[in-house]
């Protein structure tokens, strides 16, 4: 049976995703974490960005280790152990980071914080480099973006609920009314998400997962393959780019937004939460609405489910900020908001150039709003970047390694070990916040958004001229 006939094995799918959502609770908490350890340990907002910068360096240092050994074994790491046994590695690496949050919580250490947030995120790094092209594979190679947005939208129900549950820990309930804020109520939280990455691990151990998948090989339409390396493709070191800015946008916008609600708005930190919750929900609903191609052929059932995805993704945050007892009234105006997002992606038609090249405009816009507007405005605004955020990464993945034929999976290693800009672009924004103001510390988004914009332009000629036109695959896709 061919790819194109296969259809999407839901059952070894769906406890793949396991993972993703696992990567989403971990990166939205630390939204919480920043403004506690700010205050607990009278942290500089720049310093306060350390914690993005431990979490996400740990990616590339994950990726240069793992090309390391592959290199010093003469072999590639992951074929070697099998697909199912580098999941569970990773997940067993992520389990022991948990176990430093004890001690740091009990010795009040910044250092071991970041220390346990760091070997987190490396076992996340043999998870990305693992699950991302294994979710590609799981079905047939043309909805194979779609599932790995699809992927995305549930890491996004782990972004969405990961700020509520931490800010729960820390400081109750919403009710309850208490500021005040304890480094030791951390611990509980994390060495239960420790134990939970085990239990993933034994049950992915005993799944249905395949140990080698067929490995996801590139468009076959005429394209070159013949260059030493990935790095010999421009679309690839300019995509490298773009998965660094693109993750530092979406990173940064997030981790300052408490800081700005704070000291701009007169939030109190127990607040924050539900807004950061929706951020990452923004990325979900976004998400969703990408992922429906995934679903069905039938252009107008895909019309229909582009209004109902999204406005889904939306209730599931209503549902869980009620379960946490979060006063809803704010958010109901958001609903309008995200008809932006979906007209926008009719508009792309599928064309993932044309989807990058317009939602960084709509990010771009957001941010201006936001930084020219005060009050609510401007957080829906700040807000919203999430929206346009949200499937910018198969886009970039999808553009970077079109092509590249045999050097694809050297080309993805390469794109995953970029993830490192959410590091780096949040203590950028918090050093620019620091010699300005917060708000307008969000020039630094604009900037990353503008060079996405840029590269959507760029990379559609590049591939072109290596005989890959992505319009004529839509319009002849179904």
């Amino acid at each position: 049976m061919s790819l194109e006939s296969q259809k999407t094995n839901w059952a070894q799918f769906i406890p793949l995703v396991t993972v993703f959502f696992f990567w989403g609770f971990v990166a939205a908490s630390n939204d919480i974490l920043i403004p506690v350890f700010k205050k607990a340990f009278d942290l500089t907002q720049v310093q306060s960005q350390l914690v993005s910068l431990a979490f996400y360096i740990a990616y590339t240092v994950g990726s240069l280790l793992y090309l390391l050994i592959s290199y010093l074994t003469k072999g590639d790491l992951i074929n070697r152990l099998g697909y199912k046994n580098s999941l569970a590695l990773g997940l067993g690496i992520s389990a022991l980071g948990t176990l430093l949050f004890y001690p740091a919580a009990n010795t009040g250490s910044f250092t071991l914080m970041l220390s346990g947030l760091f070997i987190v995120a490396l076992g996340f790094s043999l998870q990305q480099t693992v699950a991302n092209p294994l979710a590609i594979a799981l079905g047939p190679i043309t909805t194979g973006s779609q599932r790995l947005t699809m992927a995305g939208g549930i890491n996004n129900l782990g972004t969405t609920i990961g700020p509520l549950i931490v800010s729960f820990a820390i400081f109750g309930s919403a009710v309850s009314g208490s500021t005040d804020m304890s480094i030791e109520s951390v611990k509980i939280p994390y060495l239960v998400l420790g134990a939970a990455f085990l239990l993933v691990a034994i049950l992915l151990k005993f799944s249905s997962l395949p140990d080698k998948p067929q490995a996801v090989v590139a468009s076959e339409d005429g394209a070159e393959t013949s260059r030493s390396s990935a790095l010999k493709y421009p679309q690839l070191i300019l995509g490298m780019i773009g998965i660094f800015v693109y993750v530092g946008v979406e990173v940064s916008t997030a981790s300052n937004l408490p800081a700005y609600m704070e000291k701009h708005l007169g939030f109190m930190t127990k607040d924050i939460a539900p807004y950061i919750s929706l951020y990452w929900a923004s990325l979900m609903i976004g998400r969703w609405t990408g992922a429906v191609e995934a679903f069905t052929d039938n252009m107008s059932t895909q019309k229909i489910l582009r209004f109902i995805a999204p406005y889904l993704a939306f209730g599931v945050f209503l549902f869980v900020n009620s379960v946490a007892k979060h006063d809803l009234t704010p958010f109901y105006v958001y609903a309008l908001i995200i008809l932006v997002l979906i007209f926008a992606d009719m508009a792309s038609k599928g064309n993932p150039a044309r989807m990058l090249l317009l939602f960084s405009v709509l990010g771009i816009l957001a941010l201006i709003i936001g930084m020219s507007t005060s009050g609510m405005v401007s957080v829906y605004a700040f807000t919203s970047v999430g929206l346009f955020c949200s499937t910018l990464w198969p886009c970039i993945f999808t553009l970077a390694v079109s092509g590249l034929g045999k050097h694809t999976s050297q080309g993805s290693s390469f794109l995953i070990m970029m993830i490192m800009g959410g590091g780096f672009v949040s203590l950028l924004q918090g050093y620019v916040a620091d010699v300005f103001t917060i708000q307008s510390s969000y020039i630094v988004g604009v900037l990353c958004f503008a060079y996405l914009a840029f590269y959507a332009w760029k990379v559609s000629g590049i591939l072109k001229s290596q005989g890959i036109d992505f319009d004529k695959k839509v319009s002849g896709g179904h």
